[in-house]
């Protein structure tokens, strides 16, 4: 697909130090961190700018080369397998904090930051960006915004596009566009920027990123509740909301999950109960004292077994890393570890996880489930084996099961981790025909030639997860 000619066109553009297309450099960049995908690109290219990004971009459009714009790499759902060839752009370049302004609230930045190392810096001065992805120690910005990332703290800061507030943006053509402002309204035109996160990169490649910031809480207090019953802890979850309390965290563990991790980071979880709470509440300090005080009479309403408050910011932290920690634990269950995500109205979570544990006796594989009860965003995980192709197919029927009764219930296939190319044979079962025929629209007159992160967000025949090779 790349001729010499090709190639020596990229390398007038970035330096021959920025354009690989050994064998080697092609296999490190044709995966990402979803299980059993992996296809190799023709050719990796490092632009040090967006005059070349807008080059590379001009010459795969002008002979039909796919791009596949990555980060670090952690996405979920196969959103940077390169399975059409083509050229993976990488932004180990691009990774500068280019403004803080600290009289707007905003942040620029290039999409090759590091997330946490972004936060580090702007807590420094006493702001907060509040998007915590789990990856975030090594995912970037770039790719946060392109998968629309959530975290623990979205229930009550939300996600990742309520912080994007500008963007620039190379279109399929070359062409470089600017979005959104330093702005608190603005409504001239269509909402570009809304309509890039979460795009996945199949419309156009990110540069540079205007993020809104806000002031740090003052303080938080972190509490766990233990549970004899699903159900229990489900309805704490809704009392809790129905007593307008919105805390900033409210996370939930099964028990399956909780033998794994306890396991794993010998915090002194209980292991013996049948799901528990990590609920987390910041703010003024006498908001966070009266709402953890509600809260922990909440839970004792709706019958937990214990309810207890983090005596110390390390205590705190150990709660929040048992939690982040619990795909690194079951990681280490199985060969491969697949983690989903499903998202349902708060009041069906019990319903949901129900469900789950039946869908994994009907297949007969273990499934783990835990995730943000606040919002409704569960992470069924399952540890396989993807060298067993009979458990994998079952694998696979039990997932499918899963999407279909998160949609059942009033739900969503994804609420964080992307369509991909894991989730894409799915997608019309939540938007059907005709919304994806609108998406394609969209698609086909941003990118008429398709060179965008191609086989992504829209089906192929298979459902099942392949490993393509060249």
């Amino acid at each position: 697909m790349i001729t010499n000619d090709i190639a020596q066109s990229f390398i007038a553009i970035v330096g021959k130090e920025n354009y690989d297309d050994s064998k080697v450099e092609r296999l490190v960049y044709s995966y990402d961190a979803t299980p059993n995908l992996q296809a190799l690109p023709d050719a990796v290219i490092s632009p040090r700018s967006t005059k070349e990004v807008s080059e590379i971009v001009k010459i795969c459009n002008e002979n039909n080369i796919p791009i596949v714009p990555r980060g670090s790499g952690t996405n979920l759902c196969g959103g940077t397998c390169p399975t059409d060839g083509g050229i993976v752009i990488l932004f180990k370049h691009l990774n500068n904090i280019l403004e803080i302004d600290e009289e707007n609230l905003t942040i620029t930045v290039q999409p090759g930051v590091v997330t946490l190392d972004m936060i580090n810096t702007i807590e420094e001065k006493g702001l907060f960006y509040p998007p915590d992805p789990s990856s975030m120690k090594i995912s970037t910005l770039g790719g946060n915004i392109n998968e629309n990332s959530g975290g623990l703290r979205g229930l009550k800061y939300g996600v990742t596009r309520d912080y994007v507030i500008a963007l620039e943006i190379v279109l399929a053509n070359g062409d470089i566009i600017r979005t959104g402002g330093k702005l608190a309204k603005d409504v001239a035109g269509y909402d570009f920027t809304r309509l890039f996160v979460g795009s996945e990169g199949t419309l156009g490649i990110i540069t540079e990123a205007t993020l809104k910031l806000i002031p740090m809480p003052e303080t938080k207090k972190t509490m766990l509740a233990l549970y004899d019953s699903l159900e229990d802890a489900a309805r704490t979850v809704s009392k809790i909301i129905a007593n307008k309390i919105i805390p900033t965290s409210l996370e939930f563990m099964d028990q399956p999950t909780l033998e794994v991790v306890e396991n794993f980071a010998q915090i002194g979880l209980p292991t013996d109960v049948k799901a528990v709470l990590l609920i987390e509440q910041d703010g003024p300090s006498e908001v966070v004292n009266r709402d953890i005080e509600l809260i922990k009479s909440i839970c004792q309403q709706e019958k937990c077994i214990s309810v207890s408050v983090a005596k110390s910011e390390e205590e705190a932290v150990a709660l929040r890393t048992a939690r982040r920690s619990a795909l690194s634990a079951l990681a280490q269950l199985r060969p491969t570890t697949i983690l989903e995500d499903a998202t349902v109205p708060r009041s069906k979570i019990a319903e949901m996880v129900s469900a789950i544990n039946v869908i994994a006796e009907k297949y007969n594989v273990k499934i783990c489930t835990f995730g943000h009860a606040g919002d409704g965003n569960l992470h069924p995980t399952c540890p396989t084996d993807a060298r067993n192709h009979e458990e994998m197919e079952r694998v696979e029927m039990a997932f499918a099961e899963i999407f279909e009764k998160a949609i059942e219930l009033g739900g969503t296939i994804t609420g964080e981790h992307g369509v991909g190319i894991v989730k894409a044979p799915y997608l019309e079962l939540k938007l059907g025909k005709e919304g994806i025929n609108a998406m394609l629209a969209v698609k086909s007159a941003l990118d008429p030639n398709h060179i965008m992160n191609p086989g992504k967000v829209f089906a192929k025949d298979s459902r099942k997860r392949m490993v393509v090779s060249k």
